[in-house]
């Protein structure tokens, strides 16, 4: 089986999207060696795909905009990706709308839908393409890829996917060494693009009642990225009292950096209006760190009875569910230990398999719908 995976969100900063792309490529790799190949496929007209990506996968990396080859798939149906990249057997979109194809069985992935409900907070592309096609081309795939039973039964209600087409592969936890005990006095943690979907605001304005309960309480640490024209408002707010030097913005973070503030805060806070998954939060419970987060999207199904879930709209809520963690130890301690557990039934080589065999079974629609 050689199956090509649409490697484009993970070419520069591998935010949400991209680190699922190579997470899940790199998890396949040995899962079809050495009968099959993962290849992935890029389009750039200045960024250039390594060939050492993902060890053992072989790479296409065509010297063409991203945003014209866009334009092309999603309102021509051409190239084929055949013509690009080759003969494959299963084409893998990480975003909701197929990649054409001749022969190869079109997957794709649905994180979230996100773009359905505030379509004005999504990127140009997105707002032209997402909205208008992602039902027509989800219900056309061979197979539809979520990441959560939330994001399936929204796949199912709203672009009239059958369940049985879908397969859930839900990130995995990362290889962290789980950390010996809660750092208490260690930052609070929001780690997530600075976009309305997020509900920053709110955090922050936990953090004021927070502070105003405990003046003495941890600094607040943003990192991620800065994602929508409102986020500017976040950005300024943190320069004014009372949140001026309590509150930091530090931006993309990755890679050990991103390891050593998890392992090094307090607590990690979500307060997020809508999730698909939700990966901060798995990666805090894997490394022992206690989670407060919205009781909305996928969090719950991702934190279960390991930490402390809140509407996002409860600002008193957040507020409470930092302080008791910084003020109990011993709940800090059984939050960490119920995340830990919580965080092993996530991982990259489950949901590698449960891939290869829709894999498989959109081989076998494609082949009952081949003329």
């Amino acid at each position: 089986m050689r199956v090509l995976i649409d490697y484009r969100p993970a070419l520069r900063q591998r935010t949400g999207v991209g680190e699922y792309a190579h997470r899940l490529a790199s998890a396949l790799v040995p899962r079809l060696a050495p009968e099959g190949r993962v290849v992935l496929f890029s389009s750039s007209w200045k960024d250039r795909l390594s060939g050492s990506a993902v060890p053992g996968a072989a790479v296409v990396d065509c010297r063409i905009p991203v945003r014209a080859l866009n334009f092309a798939w999603h309102r021509a149906g051409l190239p084929a990706i055949e013509r690009l990249a080759g003969p494959v057997d299963v084409a893998h979109s990480m975003h909701p709308l197929r990649i054409p194809a001749r022969r190869a069985a079109q997957v794709v992935t649905v994180h979230d839908l996100f773009f359905l409900d505030c379509p004005g907070q999504t990127a140009a592309e997105i707002r032209r393409d997402y909205g208008p096609l992602a039902a027509a081309h989800a219900r056309a795939a061979d197979a539809v890829i979520v990441v959560s039973e939330y994001t399936a039964g929204q796949v199912a209600s709203r672009l009239g996917v059958p369940r049985e087409r879908m397969t859930i592969c839900p990130p995995g936890a990362p290889a962290w060494e789980p950390r010996a005990r809660a750092n208490r006095r260690g930052p609070i943690l929001f780690v997530g693009t600075i976009e309305p979907r997020k509900n920053v605001p709110a955090l922050l304005d936990a953090y004021e009642r927070l502070l105003e309960r405990a003046p003495a309480a941890p600094d607040l640490l943003l990192a991620g990225g800065v994602g929508h024209l409102d986020s500017a408002a976040v950005i300024a707010r943190l320069a004014r009292p009372p949140l001026a030097g309590r509150a930091k913005h530090l931006g993309y973070v990755a890679g050990e950096r991103r390891e050593r503030l998890f392992r090094e805060a307090s607590v990690l806070v979500l307060p997020s209006l809508d999730e698909g998954f939700g990966m901060p939060a798995l990666e805090a419970m894997a490394i022992g760190l206690p989670v407060v987060a919205s009781s909305r999207g996928a969090l719950p199904e991702v934190v279960g009875d390991a930490g402390q879930l809140f509407d996002p709209d409860d600002v008193e809520g957040f507020a409470a569910g930092m302080a008791r963690v910084l003020e109990d130890e011993a709940f800090a301690a059984r939050c960490a230990e119920a995340g830990i557990a919580r965080s092993r039934r996530f991982s990259w080589a489950s949901s590698a398999e449960a891939l290869v065999g829709a894999y498989h079974r959109a081989i076998a629609r494609r082949a009952e719908r081949a003329p």
